[in-house]
């Protein structure tokens, strides 16, 4: 069972809501003050939409390093810095607890600054803040919505492209949020990139061989994050051979078929599913350059 996955998975989608979702940002775009990209943290440069800067022209901008609960903290810490050296304003939060989305507001005042200075010398010091709100599928960007929000403003989902409509929140603080639907461009360059957004489950599953990706996956944390892989899977991780890891993880924990197989379309959804849910520890899949 040799690991014939040397190159990554070609992932290729673009559903006709997408296309829809990019004509309203860039529609949107002149009625709002700054653009705040949330991205995932653990695969902060795959989960960058690199169309963003063509859509929205030159606002300011503001990252969020969202699911950091689930990200290694020193390359969250690496990335922060990485993308604050580009002239981004960046915040780390874990939507799902909350934790770092207090600091919103305040970012967004210091990231407006000079536009506040501006209004508060025409006397127009009551006037709301507009931020267009964006992110890929799954990465947490209704569940932030609704944390700095502090009511159910936005619907969430663990499924990409919940979000289809264009709404306009008021988070409080003179801030105004225009939440857009999670939006993927229309093909990717990078085949790495791809499979990163299949991994964290920006794009579906059953578009995908589940096995291969599986393997790919268990390939990548064998070289990145051995022990975690061991300790979870009770497994040893001295071999590249991806399907091999698989299919040791699928004897521990006892997913045998008829004729005594193993089933690695079952392990495979299983490591796919645990990685998700940070299971395996706090992750992160790319370094900074």
């Amino acid at each position: 069972m040799g690991d014939v996955i040397n190159e990554a998975v070609n992932v290729q989608w673009f559903p006709g809501h997408m296309a829809k979702a990019r004509r309203m940002i860039k529609e949107n775009s002149a009625m709002v003050d700054a653009v705040c990209e949330v991205v995932d943290a653990r695969i902060p440069r795959s989960s960058r939409n690199p169309e963003v800067g063509e859509l929205i022209g030159g606002k300011p901008r503001m990252l969020i390093l969202n699911r950091a609960d689930q990200a290694d903290p020193a390359l969250t810490d690496r990335w922060a810095e990485n993308f604050k050296a580009q002239g981004l304003y960046v915040i780390k939060t874990d939507a799902k607890s909350g934790k770092g989305t207090n600091a919103f507001q305040n970012a967004v005042r210091g990231l407006l600054k000079d536009k506040i200075e501006y209004y508060r010398e025409r006397g127009q010091t009551g006037r709301l803040l507009r931020i267009l709100i964006l992110g890929i599928p799954n990465v947490g960007k209704s569940s932030f919505i609704n944390r700095v929000a502090g009511r159910r403003a936005a619907e969430a989902s663990d499924r990409p492209g919940v979000t289809r409509g264009k709404q306009w929140i008021n988070i409080g603080g003179g801030i105004e949020m225009l939440d857009t639907p999670g939006l993927l461009w229309p093909k990717f360059e990078d085949k790495e990139v791809g499979e990163h957004l299949a991994f964290t489950g920006a794009v579906k599953d059953d578009i995908l061989d589940v096995e291969t990706l599986g393997a790919r996956l268990m390939r990548l944390l064998a070289s990145e994050y051995p022990e975690a892989l061991a300790g979870r899977y009770k497994i040893e991780t001295d071999t590249e051979d991806g399907f091999e890891l698989l299919n040791r993880a699928a004897k521990k924990r006892g997913f045998i078929v008829s004729g005594g197989e193993t089933d690695l379309e079952r392990m495979s959804r299983v490591v796919l599913d645990e990685f998700r849910a940070g299971k395996l520890g706090r992750l992160t899949l790319e370094t900074p350059i």
